[in-house]
């Protein structure tokens, strides 16, 4: 059936939405594709379920030919299985948590794995039921603290989530390249760019994780790259560790005295006078005090150690500490702790010194990977005003561990030996992991094997986030009039519109919609009577339908004008012609 625009549930903004940053948010709310409730919550009007619709399509489709299945659960989920698994705390303030009059514990699913897996327990006994994909488009539920940017970081999003269930590894490999491969189909289809990296896998568990980013510059995720073909998130990028470095081990550091030297800046000039050297940051040892908020609710203190010429990545530090908060330390937490010499702290103390002991601060310290055995360093002596040259790590000094929290910078080498990387801004549409058994262990999914005894089943899990992918592709297809959308995902086929003021062109516009909504064509027909010809061409360029059919002064000689908004060609053409044009190119 033609929609007609008279009676279509459509009203267009002129001016920018308050508060609007992004095209996607722009142009979404102007063209009244979506509406907004409260900060990170919209609700979609019937253009935008139109576009969302057609993407679940392609996603479907392509479900299907890899062999998944599609179910449906309830965004409602009660507290029980998340708590088996740890979530239900690891989460922290993103859940959304509530009860209901009975004191009963739920929450509002950021994603099912723990439903998949229960579903799976609940109705398959045997290996032979397996391998076993399937897979749900539903909407998901996080309270990010800062939502922004529209339809692309909100609280209540839609996403596409698949597992799969395997009684053995080899089966899991399988099914992951499986939905892999479907993803590149899919992102390929809507013709997005796309990088696959390596990625952390954070509260979902698990091994092998990957992320599908589209490289675009308002995107939230930083990713490396070589060209050599090694691509990761700066969450998961592991640095290279330098060869162990040999030492005098009769030597010992040297203490000398920096006044006013609490920056690294002010050290490194200080140093290159006093020790008449051509030190640089990256000579120096910064030791960073972080506080760590455990899920039992204890406050713990931690030091790393990062070269001096590097500052602290707070995502690679939420991720190395997970799933502790990560905050850094507070005056309080100094006063507390009067072996911090704020400014001066480090990793050795003299035996004999102020601090009597070899241990400087009686802290868990950890150290950067490039924090290796024979290095040396300038850093603080644990003693105000004073820092100490030549400190050697595994010599005067060692290490309660090793982590990842530095920020990873254009140039470094990558870990696989590939050469430098380079730094791009991304955006995520799609993840993928290999979960292994943490949720079948946790909820006892197991089947009986080959030879009659139980197996725990492997997982694996797969997401898109399709109304993110709608706002990227906004994004990507737009121009200052307004959204041009891919053929793809168009709301409609082709749009009306009835320009003239006789009644002939509303004649023929009416015929012409009927032949093309006849020929397969799904038609959006603007026969507005008394809104004026450029009020319906501002609309038309604002609400983005790809090809348009203009009925104006040439109607009753049969004649129409053919627009092609991606390309911005206007052509007078035949009624046939339009009709038989449009319909080849469905």
């Amino acid at each position: 059936m033609v929609t007609r625009l008279s009676n279509f549930f459509l009203r267009t903004l002129r001016e920018d939405p308050a508060g609007a940053e992004v095209a996607s948010h722009k142009l979404l709310i102007r063209a009244g594709y979506i509406r907004p409730q409260a900060a990170g919550i919209f609700a979609w009007l019937p253009l935008g379920l139109r576009v969302k619709s057609r993407i679940e399509t392609i996603v479907r489709e392509e479900m299907a030919a890899a062999g998944a299945q599609e179910v449906h659960f309830p965004a409602l989920m009660p507290r029980e299985a998340y708590a088996a698994t740890g979530r239900w705390d690891e989460y922290g303030d993103l859940l959304f948590r509530l009860q209901d009059r009975k004191g009963g514990d739920y929450l509002l699913a950021p994603t099912h794995e723990e439903a998949f897996t229960l579903l799976v327990k609940d109705l398959y006994s045997s290996y032979k039921d397996l391998p076993l994909t399937i897979y749900q488009i539903q909407d998901k539920y996080r309270d990010e603290a800062r939502p922004r940017a529209g339809l692309l970081r909100g609280r209540e999003f839609t996403m596409k989530d698949a597992y799969s269930f395997d009684s053995s590894d080899e089966g899991l490999d399988a099914s992951y390249q499986a939905q892999r491969d479907a993803y590149e189909r899919i992102f390929q289809r809507l013709g997005l760019e796309y990088a696959i990296v390596q990625a952390d896998a954070g509260a979902m568990g698990g091994s092998r994780s990957e992320e599908f980013l589209h490289p675009t510059p308002v995107g939230e995720d930083t990713f490396v790259r070589s060209a050599g073909g090694y691509a990761a998130n700066v969450e998961a990028f592991t640095t290279a560790v330098p060869e162990p470095v040999a030492f005098d081990a009769d030597a010992s550091p040297v203490i000398f005295d920096s006044p006013d030297t609490p920056t690294i800046e002010t050290l490194v000039a200080h140093a290159n006078r006093v020790l008449d050297g051509e030190f640089t940051a990256a000579d120096t040892l910064k030791n960073v005090v972080l506080a760590l908020k455990h899920l039992d609710g204890t406050r713990e203190l931690v030091i790393v150690g990062i070269p001096g010429d590097r500052e602290v990545d707070e995502k690679r530090a939420e991720v190395a500490f997970a799933p502790a908060e990560v905050e850094t330390a507070t005056a309080e937490d100094f006063e507390r702790n009067p072996l911090l010499v704020k400014g001066y702290i480090g990793p050795w103390s003299p035996t004999g010194a102020v601090l009597g002991e070899e241990s400087a601060t009686g802290i868990r310290y950890l150290v950067d990977p490039r924090v290796s055995e024979g290095t040396s360093w300038i850093t603080g002596a644990n003693v105000d005003q004073k820092h100490a040259h030549s400190v050697v790590a595994g010599r005067d000094f060692e290490a309660d561990g090793i982590v990842e929290i530095a920020n990873v910078r254009a140039g470094d080498p990558a870990p696989d030996g590939s050469g430098p990387v380079e730094l791009a801004r991304g955006m995520e549409i799609g993840h993928v992991f290999q979960l292994g058994r943490k949720y079948a262990e946790a909820l006892g999914l197991k089947v009986l094997d080959e030879n009659g005894k139980l197996v725990t089943v492997t997982m694996g899990s797969y997401g898109i986030g399709v109304t993110r992918i709608l706002a990227i592709i906004a994004e990507l297809n737009n121009d200052d009039k307004g959204l041009i959308w891919p053929s793809s995902v168009a709301p409609f086929d082709v749009q009306v519109v009835a320009a003239g003021r006789d009644q002939v062109a509303f004649d023929v516009a009416e015929d012409l919609s009927a032949q093309l909504e006849a020929a397969g064509l799904d038609v959006l027909y603007d026969d507005r009577p008394k809104v004026s010809p450029g009020v319906k061409f501002g609309d038309a360029e604002l609400v983005g339908v790809p090809k348009i059919v203009i009925v104006g002064r040439g109607a009753a000689d049969g004649q129409v004008e053919f627009w092609d908004r991606r390309t911005g060609e206007r052509e007078a053409v035949s009624v046939a012609d339009a009709v038989e044009r449009l319909s080849s190119t469905r």
